[in-house]
This record gives structure tokens, sequence and C-alpha cells, in this order.
């Protein structure tokens, strides 16, 4: 068991849990002005009071069951996990999609030499009318394109070796 806690705390993953606390705390300001300025006022015109915690209660024996409260706080998880999925993860996402197309695409570049007319790359004025990353390479393309690559390197090594070897007879006989 603590070898596990051992693996988790070195594998960079509590800097991810450091990041998410922080960001935890600042969607918290943001989801707290939207529950007390917004939720709750509909609340108290809705059901005539201004929080769902008396609503819903049960009390027997002087113990005191609040689903209210429950249903308040549930309606609480519900709008932070909005705000983060919305305000953190859809960026983040966003932003990773196009870093990892940018790097393929500079993967296949550096393979190609330079010369994208292979890679099915479009002419600039077709990468600007473009806003999305539709053109970037599927796996598969990729894998084309580098076996083409290949193909082409060995292709040329046979034609320069068969070339530097007849160039080499001719300088004999020529001797």
């Amino acid at each position: 068991m603590i070898d596990g806690f051992k693996k988790f705390i070195s594998r960079g993953n509590m800097i991810d849990m450091a990041v998410g606390v922080v960001m935890g705390g600042a969607v918290t300001a943001v989801v707290n002005a939207i529950v007390n300025s917004v939720i709750n006022p509909l609340i108290a015109m809705i059901f005539g009071k201004p929080n769902m915690d008396g609503l819903l209660a049960i009390t027997f024996n002087g113990a005191t069951i609040s689903f209210g409260a429950v249903l308040g706080s549930l309606l609480n998880f519900l709008v932070i996990a909005v705000a983060v999925y919305f305000c953190i993860l859809v960026p983040i996402n966003k932003l990773r999609d196009m870093s990892e197309a940018l790097l393929s695409k500079a993967k296949i570049s550096a393979v190609l030499g330079g010369d994208h007319a292979e890679a099915g790359e479009s002419s600039s004025a077709d990468k600007t009318a473009k806003t999305d990353n539709s053109d970037a390479l599927t796996p598969e393309q990729q894998t084309v394109v580098l076996l083409q690559q290949i193909r082409d390197e060995l292709t040329a090594r046979r034609e320069s070796a068969s070339s530097t070897g007849s160039a080499a007879s001719a300088t004999e006989e020529a001797r």
C-alpha cells in the first residue's frame, strides 16, 4: 500500500492535483457568486425560502432530516462541475489538441525535410481559409507519409550507389 502511494507521488500527479486545488479555489468564488446571486433568489421566488436548507425537512423526536440541504449541495456541485468543465477543461483540451496537431506537423515536416507536397498539405492560402484542425494528418496518414519517405530515401541511395559504382568503373577503364 505504501509502495503504491510512493509511485503516485513520484509520477508527477501531485503537481496536477495542486493545480486542480488552486483552480478549484478560484472557481469556488465564481460559483458561490452564481449560487448566491442567481440560484438562491430563484429558489426564494419559487419556494418562498432563501435557500433549500429548510425545504423537505422531516423532524422526528428532535432529529431533523433535511433533504433540501442535500438537494442544495447537489445543485451547488452541478454548478461547480459545469463551471470547471467550460472554464477549465474545454480550453485546456482545445490547447492540447492544437499543440498535438502542431507537433505532429512539425515531426512530419522534419521527416520530409521541408517538402510538404507528399504529406498532402494544402497551400498557405488554403490553410488560412481553414480555421479548424481538419488538415491534421491521422496516424494512418502519418505512417503512409513516413513509409513513402523511407522508400524514396532508399531509392535515392540505391541510385546514388549505382551511379557512383558506374562512375568508378568508367574512370578505371579510362586509365
